[in-house]
């Protein structure tokens, strides 16, 4: 349940109304993760919460600190209070910041604190005072799912009752084919109801949900739309969304992914990211330029698609991301954009002419990204574009994956490896304003480059077995 709290005070008082019996923090390391603790509620300083804050070991967490300088603190935020809907005791859920306990400082390496940078930084630069976020993050629901990876053996499976390959199965008979799942009705559409049961539990949570359906992909594939809100307010939204999504799965025997390709030759998952700007609550990206956009709107775009390959360290983070980011799947992998075109980086979505509904959408972000880091590094791209007028060249208005197409057009980079390298070379429009730190970005590719890319690269994979083995 959504408790609308504003001060401490105020959560003090939803604890005494609600017979709370736990509070719960939470909070984001480097790469996305959200990690928490419970305090039974005669336990709960509620000064501390708020202005001591609670220790923790910070070199157990990825990405924060090494062993001689572990002791961090969290600092609850009141505004993010809620009763948890996943615990089966009365327990109000609180998400924190981490500082610095010696000198009270904010955390650099804290992805939280980085999205609240940026919004600060938006607004010391005159351009705006607001930008709204609206991601799309999409997911797949499955029936059971097991991996493994060791020494000598690796292998895994996923399975769904929808799928293509359970034709045979007696007592089933209505699956969906491979790209065939765009708003299947049942009983081909399996999942409706577990849907809808996700869509309340996030509303009592707090969130606004506009809409749910059934994704391209077969195996369950979905997508429960959030309504757009402030860049921290909504990275807050998408961590949540992940926490009730995935528990409400469990709770119905089920399993949701939010990896971007589980399923080889089959649509992948996307996070296609709305955003606009605001100041003094009017919007500044409607305007009679290309679509109905505004200058502002155009050099913002120029921003993205001049930083878009160092953007996706941060947007697109996985290996498995370029599993996605390749043309036949409705992967945008052409660095351009366009009204109505999904097949560009960027689309300019024209459903409505009013002025406050105007707004660009990135496609290229998958749902692994940490939001926190994804959208504060959106953002700074795109002001980036407009401090410095990055004209964003001329729209597409053909099918970008049409070969002929293809060869000619600016395609992204197409592994983690290589995003890696491009945000070491491209990273000066990140540092503005002190945003992003160089002890984070040092981090963030230093251990991505050794946890996931070495992992990938230096393990042989199944499909080498088929093809190597009888050489």
């Amino acid at each position: 349940m959504a408790l609308h709290c504003k001060t401490p005070q105020d959560v003090a008082e939803a604890i005494r109304d609600h017979n709370i019996l736990f509070v719960d923090v939470k909070f984001t390391d480097l790469y996305g993760q959200w990690h928490h603790f419970s305090m039974p509620i005669e336990e709960v300083d509620i000064e501390a919460l708020f202005v001591e804050g609670h220790g923790f070991d910070g070199s157990s967490i990825r990405g924060f600190k090494t062993i001689e300088s572990s002791d961090m603190n969290l600092i609850a935020d009141p505004t993010t209070a809620m009763i948890d809907p996943v615990c089966a005791m009365p327990t109000l859920s609180l998400i924190c910041d981490v500082v610095d306990p010696i000198s009270g400082e904010a955390f650099s390496r804290d992805p939280r604190n980085v999205a609240r940078k940026a919004l600060a930084y938006l607004r010391s630069t005159g351009i705006a005072d607001e930008v709204y976020m609206g991601p799309e993050a999409e997911f797949f629901i499955f029936d059971k799912v097991h991996y493994y990876a060791g020494q000598n053996a690796a292998g895994y499976a996923v399975d769904s009752e929808e799928a293509p390959w359970n034709s045979a199965v007696p007592g089933l008979g209505h699956q969906i084919g491979f790209k065939g799942g765009y708003f299947p009705v049942a009983p081909y559409d399996a999942n409706q109801d577990l849907r809808s049961e996700m869509v309340r539990a996030l509303i009592d949570a707090g969130l606004n949900i506009e809409v749910h359906h059934h994704e391209v992909g077969t195996a369950g594939q979905a997508e429960i739309d959030i309504k757009f809100g402030p860049l921290v307010q909504m990275a807050d939204n998408i961590q949540v969304y992940k926490y009730v999504i995935k528990n409400v799965a469990k709770k119905n025997g089920k399993s949701v992914t939010f990896m971007p390709k589980p399923i080889f030759q089959e649509n992948g998952s996307g996070m296609h990211t709305h955003q606009s700007l605001w100041k003094d609550g009017q919007p500044l990206f409607a305007g009679d330029k290309y679509a109905g956009l505004s200058q502002t709107a155009l050099w913002y775009i120029g921003g993205i698609l001049k930083h878009i390959n160092s953007l996706l360290a941060f947007a697109a983070p996985t290996t498995n991301s370029y599993r996605r980011l390749v043309p036949g799947y409705e992967a945008p992998v052409v660095a351009a954009y366009s009204a109505r075109n999904r097949s560009a980086a960027i689309r300019i979505p024209t459903y409505s002419h009013s002025p406050k509904a105007k707004r660009i959408e990135f496609r290229c972000p998958d749902p692994a990204a940490n939001p926190y880091l994804a959208f504060a590094a959106m953002l700074m791209a795109g002001l980036d574009g407009i401090k410095n007028q990055i004209d964003p060249g001329n729209p597409a208005e053909v099918d970008l994956y049409e070969h002929e197409v293809l060869k000619k057009a600016p395609m992204v980079k197409g592994s983690l490896e290589a995003v890696l390298t491009e945000l070491e070379n491209d990273n000066a429009y990140l540092l503005e304003g002190d945003v992003f730190t160089a002890d984070l970005l040092e981090t963030y590719v230093g251990q991505k480059r050794i946890a996931d890319v070495d992992a990938v690269r230096l393990r042989p994979h199944p499909q080498e077995f088929v093809m190597y083995y009888g050489i």
